[in-house]
């Protein structure tokens, strides 16, 4: 009896998911497409995860990773207490939080602008001319700051046509952030700006229609038609930004460090690199890899967590 009990209890989880499974083989095409997106994350991202164990060991190459002996939380203790713990965070907060706050609204202010245009051809000009600077590869972009912001470069030589000081732009280490942000902002302000024009471009024209028949100007329009319509968009990649908060692009520090301006250029992409390649401490890099990584997914929840209790919106 109690045998038939539990089959009874049992078969409405089956039929579901035996559905499930039916509706996955009918549209077994649609998960084919997945697959290579699926291997590529396996492979390169979850296999390599294996080697995060010797972040908690003192790694020997000719030994392997098992091999090694186990230290614990050595690593991590020694990267606690360094004296460029504390410059190593605030140099890469504070990039990536002020980057944040200057880069992220920049996009959305360029796409309703680049919304309201109704000439097709200027629209198309001001997009050309705005996407471009993303092409511009890093190293190239970092050689464009040295060679317009040296000592006898272009800003220099305007600078000194106006009566003013020649100033060490390279050489400063105050200089650094700015030079790096605005850069950023000038590089990527335009291609982030695609996604929030793709999001307008779903907003029905009826909804302006029906704002311009009850009266409403230009920016009324904007603020209570447009902004609403990219919200959502917006929520979703301020919790990606974010999330990747302590990933600032390491290609970019390193090429524009100087021995002069690295106390405030000095960030943990850049010292992991240091670390790891040039002196290969691999185990100690790793760690402190691993730290970066984890207050990355700590923040990233807590940013998803808030955002869905503040507006409904997420990532999950």
């Amino acid at each position: 009896m109690a045998r038939k009990a539990n089959s009874v209890i049992d078969s409405p989880a089956k039929v579901k998911r035996g559905l499930k499974f039916k509706k996955i083989f009918s549209n077994y095409q649609l998960y084919l497409f997945l697959l290579p997106a699926l291997i590529y994350f396996i492979v390169f991202h979850y296999l390599p995860m294996y080697g995060i164990l010797i972040a908690f060991k003192d790694f020997v190459a000719t030994k392997g990773i098992l091999g090694s002996p186990w230290v614990g939380f050595k690593h991590f203790e020694r990267f606690f207490e360094s004296f460029q713990f504390w410059t190593l965070i605030k140099n890469t907060l504070g990039l990536s939080v002020v980057q944040l706050i200057v880069g992220f609204p920049l996009p959305i202010f360029l796409a309703l602008m680049l919304n309201q245009i109704r000439s097709e051809k200027y629209k198309r000009f001001v997009q050309t001319v705005v996407y471009a600077p993303h092409f511009i590869s890093v190293v190239v972009l970092a050689g464009m700051i040295f060679v317009f912001f040296s000592n006898n470069g272009l800003i220099n030589n305007i600078i000194l046509l106006f009566g003013g000081d020649p100033i060490s732009f390279m050489a400063k280490p105050e200089w650094f952030k700015p030079l790096y942000i605005a850069s950023g902002v000038w590089q990527e302000t335009g291609w982030a700006a695609i996604i929030y024009l793709a999001a307008l471009a779903g907003v029905s024209p009826e909804l302006h229609e029906a704002a311009v028949m009850d009266g409403a100007n230009k920016w009324q329009r904007i603020f209570h038609v447009d902004i609403p319509a990219i919200m959502p968009t917006a929520v979703i990649l301020l919790i990606l930004s974010v999330g990747g908060i302590m990933n600032i692009g390491f290609e970019k520090a390193y090429l524009l460090q100087t021995p002069m301006n690295q106390p405030s250029a000095e960030i943990i992409p850049t010292y992991v690199y240091k670390m790891g390649l040039q002196q290969a401490q691999y185990s100690f890099a790793a760690a402190v890899g691993l730290f970066n990584a984890v207050i990355n997914l700590i923040l990233l929840i807590a940013v998803n967590k808030f955002s869905k209790k503040l507006s409904g919106t997420g990532l999950w």
